[in-house]
């Protein structure tokens, strides 16, 4: 099972990615999609170089890592990004919830299917499934009828699934490297490519965005998306693509908790099997070993890191 340190990260992590959707709906009151989207991923690379050079972290020397960089910012932020804020139109919020909830699944097809980069288990699969079903619970299992309706945007947020899975999977890539490096540097490519779509899409110069548009800018960008990511590359080092893809599952469930302990809201039985499930399912596919004592993927080498913190701790 994963220490209760990582358990403790995975949920910071869940805190930190559930804090957009509330953050984003108040700054697109003023601010377009794409130009939210990019002023989010530039501001949190910023703020992560500013880390990298206090903390004097270095660069691996590594000829390939500008272009794994660029693939990283492309599948974990610019595509999912654009292709949610789409779907999310035409999609209503319970059945977006469910589709955007079975990254685990996509990367358990994935890994069957094509990179075998970690052990699949029979208790993971079990993991993957049942938390898949507690979803469906708390979402409500009415929201799937609403399957093929909107197909458009539907396929949008599905496509946007995919490509946080592959992120998840091909994040594996980055174990070796420093977690504010290979932020900084993922979101930057991000930034690379939304900034310019934006000046593209929209008008954001013209823009005359509130005081309360700018503080959940800020926030969404300094602390969860900043934060948000160093604690993503910091798991998926140490319990895997598919332990930190089984954050997707805990969102539905955080909003069960808050809605009860915070707002009043009594707890239907189809809510508290579905919690159960969820918390099931998560602790089944975290049931593994570190991922620092897997043999590497034939088809995800990592990256070298010269100046690595275990190395560096060896020397002194």
């Amino acid at each position: 099972m994963a220490s209760p340190l990582e358990i403790a990260l995975l949920a910071l992590l869940e805190l930190l990615w559930g804090m957009p959707y509330a953050l984003t709906k108040v700054a697109l009151t003023t601010i377009s999609p794409v130009t939210l989207v990019a002023a989010r991923v530039a501001l949190a690379a910023i703020l992560l170089w500013i880390i990298v050079l206090l903390r004097q972290r270095k660069m691996p020397a590594q000829w390939n890592f500008v272009g794994c960089l660029f693939v990283q910012g492309c599948v974990a932020c610019a595509i999912p990004y654009t292709l949610i804020a789409f779907g999310q139109q035409s999609v209503e919020s319970a059945l977006t919830a469910i589709l955007n909830s079975t990254t685990p699944l996509f990367v358990c097809l994935i890994s069957l299917l094509w990179t075998r980069h970690e052990p699949l288990t029979v208790g993971r699969l079990f993991g993957v499934v049942i938390g898949l079903g507690g979803v469906v619970l708390i979402a409500g299992a009415s929201a799937l009828a609403g399957l093929g309706r909107g197909t458009l945007g539907q396929a949008a947020i599905i496509l946007a699934t995919l490509s946080s899975a592959v992120s998840a999977i091909y994040g594996r890539r980055f174990a070796t490297v420093a977690p504010e490096i290979a932020a900084a540097g993922t979101l930057t490519a991000a930034a690379v490519v939304l900034v310019p779509l934006c000046f593209f899409v929209e008008a954001p110069l013209n823009s005359a965005p509130s005081a309360a548009s700018l503080a959940a800018l800020l926030v969404n960008a300094l602390v969860a998306t900043a934060l948000g990511f160093v604690v993503y590359f910091r798991l998926i080092r140490t319990i895997g693509s598919m332990g930190v893809a089984s954050v997707g599952y805990l969102k539905p469930a955080v909003g069960v908790l808050i809605g009860c302990a915070l707002m009043g809201e009594s707890l239907s039985w189809a809510g508290g099997a579905g919690l159960i499930a969820i918390l099931i399912g998560v602790a089944a596919i975290n049931q593994t070993e570190s991922v620092a004592t897997l043999p590497h993927p034939s088809r995800l080498q990592p990256i070298q890191d010269d100046v690595s913190d275990d190395s560096a701790a060896r020397r002194a």
